[in-house]
């Protein structure tokens, strides 16, 4: 059975591959275009998304936060050529998750995060995992209002939708 944390990391990987998708249907030029926003380009703040997952992946399968942090701290400075270089990234990056979902047999397992922004304490993955889907969110409504400065319409994306947008099958 699926677990909530797993079910919120589908709806993160449904709702980054739907802003993709939106993105997709402009100019490839859009993604390089500058904004005055919270990040300089669309390609920024995809890159931005992408380096936060790959850090929590890397805390979650037992490095610690500050050298997660590190590690990913170049995939937040780099932006991509393309967009389909982005949902490559995001597509290997989902499949790791879901490989290391299948393995967790108990996501309320608490751990010592050692943040090393906020300092240590003790965590639930499960509330790693909600962090990361809500970090996600928060950046893809940066994302929508990036377009509508750009002069594009962005895509719903929210939970509710996912609901009606994914099978039932896929859900467990």
């Amino acid at each position: 059975m699926t677990t909530i944390p797993e079910e919120m990391y589908k709806y993160h990987t449904w709702a980054n591959q739907t802003i993709l998708g939106r993105i997709r249907e402009l100019p490839p030029s859009v993604l390089s275009q500058e904004v005055n926003t919270s990040f300089p380009t669309l390609a920024h703040a995809l890159s931005h998304i992408y380096a936060v997952d790959q850090m929590w992946y890397l805390v979650l399968t037992g490095m610690e936060m500050p050298e997660a942090f590190q590690a990913t701290r170049p995939l937040n400075e780099r932006v991509l050529e393309s967009l389909d270089d982005y949902a490559h990234a995001y597509n290997e990056l989902a499949e790791q998750f879901s490989t290391w979902f299948q393995g967790q047999p108990d996501m309320e397992q608490s751990v010592l995060l050692n943040n090393p922004f906020a300092g240590p304490r003790q965590t639930r993955l499960s509330e790693m995992v909600l962090h990361l889907v809500n970090h996600g969110s928060y950046h893809r409504g940066n994302l929508s209002t990036m377009l509508r400065q750009l002069g594009h319409a962005s895509t719903m994306n929210d939970y509710a939708l996912y609901w009606y947008q994914e099978p039932a099958a896929t859900r467990g």
